[in-house]
């Protein structure tokens, strides 16, 4: 079932010329586009694709000549990438309501709102209460006293502990963890790694009296507020007293870790392989890009972007681009990084200087 080019630009928000009656099926690559598709062709460098296209329709670039193009309609965005938010919006519909599928197991004492779609092996422990119109797909599990909010789509495999609140729209891709017990754990005696912090390297470590590592519970569960997306394979640990929390709006991509009771704060970025050691906070709008990594007990500020891979020791003020390992403002780092690949040349030039004079206790 197709869309026509005048419904998908009420959708995107902009305006569309020519045939807008024109009924289009599928997005397409220039390349690719046949009669029955929408052509993406949001950048001059496609307009030699398009051309040579089977496409009637096709969204493109602002200032394009579209009927020079061979196009009976077009769709004009200035912003290619939320053009794209739109679209494949409009092109993923959510699917109608399924019910309750037979193998789910819900206690008496659970809540489920007004249509739901809770498919099969579907485990919800007591007290757990679910929004109007939640997907949960297989094989999901809800801990006790956890709570969804409206409109939230538990993908398959995904695990929910308990004392964990939703607000709506809450996304988890498949296998997602959210309130698992944090990594946290006490010796009687300072650990190696208390001892490690305090000595500083001056002295060898040697074994503790009492090295048995005790283990720490968390009671704190996690709070996610409205429209936070948590990608598959991804970990929120739960809070030791008080809740880790994901502000909203957040989104996590696959492979993150966020520890126990770290405090997220609302619009954040973490790519894949971004990790939060436990009771970090980062403001609002802050983006960890891939492989980024924080020390624990750190404040980071808002409007904070750090580079991929960069690894982050202390508080960061408002606003700050960092980089590098140990996490530096980018000017920094690229005056360090400038100075180390001068130095092999520097030290070429200090040893042919040390030729020009004798060695010490050596005649004229």
């Amino acid at each position: 079932m197709g869309l026509t080019v005048a419904e998908i630009a009420k959708a995107l928000g902009t305006d569309a010329f020519g045939d807008t009656s024109l009924v289009v099926e599928h997005p397409a690559a220039p390349g690719d586009a046949g009669a029955n598709d929408l052509a993406l062709a949001m950048s001059p460098a496609y307009a030699e694709a398009l051309k040579s296209s089977a496409a009637q329709a096709a969204i493109v670039w602002d200032g394009a000549d579209w009927q020079a193009m061979g196009l009976k309609a077009a769709i004009i965005v200035p912003r290619a990438r939320l053009a794209m938010a739109a679209l494949t919006q409009s092109f993923d519909p959510a699917p109608a309501p399924t019910g309750i599928h037979p193998t789910a197991i819900i206690p008496d004492s659970c809540t489920v709102g007004a249509d739901p779609s809770i498919g099969p092996f579907v485990v919800l422990a007591e007290n757990v209460t679910i929004g109007d119109r939640c997907r949960l797909d297989p094989h999901v599990t809800i801990g006790l006293g956890s709570t969804l909010g409206d409109d939230c789509w538990l993908n398959a495999g995904s695990r929910v502990g308990r004392n964990c609140h939703f607000g709506s729209r809450v996304i988890l891709q498949p296998n997602a963890v959210v309130g698992a017990d944090g990594f946290s754990y006490v010796t009687r005696d300072l650990s190696n790694e208390e001892r490690a912090y305090q000595l500083m390297g001056r002295e060898l470590l040697t074994p503790p009296a009492d090295g048995k590592r005790h283990r720490i519970h968390s009671l704190g569960g996690v709070i996610f507020g409205d429209d936070v997306e948590l990608g598959a394979n991804s970990c929120v640990d739960a809070g030791t007293i008080r809740a880790t929390r994901v502000g909203r709006g957040t989104k996590i991509d696959n492979n993150v870790m966020v520890g126990h009771n770290c405090i997220i704060g609302e619009d954040c970025i973490l790519c894949g392989q971004a990790a939060m050691a436990g009771s970090g906070v980062l403001g609002d709008r802050v983006v960890m890009g891939g492989r980024a990594a924080t020390k624990d007990h750190i404040t980071v500020g808002n409007d904070v972007v750090m580079a991929a891979a960069s690894g982050l020791y202390v508080d960061t003020k408002d606003g700050m681009f960092i980089m590098g390992l140990p996490a530096m403002e980018l000017q920094s780092y690229r005056a360090r990084e400038k100075g180390l690949r001068r130095l092999p040349q520097l030290l070429k030039d200090f040893a042919a200087l040390q030729k020009q004079f004798p060695k010490d206790g050596a005649s004229d």
